[in-house]
């Protein structure tokens, strides 16, 4: 089912069913998913849903950078940033923005993926430069005891995205941003049971 229309951004080009790619590599791609959504909480008790997927995040080895609840079309939606360590890499991160969009049986996900490339750090080191150590790594605002996966810090808050235009965080917020504007929802899947969280189905 194609439970999402107007994916297709400007500027990205195809390379497989769903799955969209554009000149700096950044990948952008289309799921549904039959299954009841692997998510923790209603999307209607944030608090909840944000420290569980911070520790579940912390757990495969990332950072959950934001979590929040957006309208895409008329439904509501998942609105996820997170970054993990590339793989094979000594340095360097991938920056990974989602909508997720739940049903009562199913979902639909609009992912984007921007990688590191080149020189990796410098973001941070100006940030940690600006805001001085002290007030670099903070405890995390969704969950303060959390263990492990990559450290909550300022630089990946959006007040440095604008300093960093072509960092790939930025673009990922940038690529969220216009998804929000451009997608609307196929009616066949609007109208499906919603989702009301994860003791409606067991």
């Amino acid at each position: 089912m194609r439970a999402l229309l107007g994916v297709e951004l400007p500027g990205y080009r195809p390379v497989a069913d769903d799955t969209w790619v554009n000149d700096r590599d950044d990948v952008l791609s289309l799921h549904f998913l039959a299954l009841p959504p692997d998510l923790p909480a209603g999307l209607d008790d944030g608090p909840a849903l944000r420290n569980v997927l911070t520790h579940r995040t912390a757990r495969a080895g990332g950072g959950l950078i934001e979590a929040s609840v957006k309208k895409v079309g008329e439904l509501p939606a998942l609105r996820q940033i997170l970054k993990l360590p590339l793989p094979d890499r000594p340095s360097g991160q991938a920056f990974i923005g989602s909508f997720t969009v739940p049903r009562a049986g199913c979902s639909t996900v609009v992912k984007i993926q921007a990688l590191e490339q080149g020189m990796t750090g410098m973001r941070e080191a100006v940030v940690l430069a600006k805001v001085g150590p002290q007030d670099y790594f903070r405890p995390h605002p969704y969950a303060p005891d959390v263990q492990g996966g990559l450290p909550f810090h300022a630089a990946d808050h959006a007040q440095w995205d604008a300093e960093f235009p072509d960092h790939p965080l930025t673009r990922v917020r940038r690529a969220l941003d216009t998804l929000a504007q451009a997608v609307s929802v196929a009616p066949d899947f609007a109208v499906l049971p919603p989702f009301v969280g994860p003791a409606a189905h067991g």
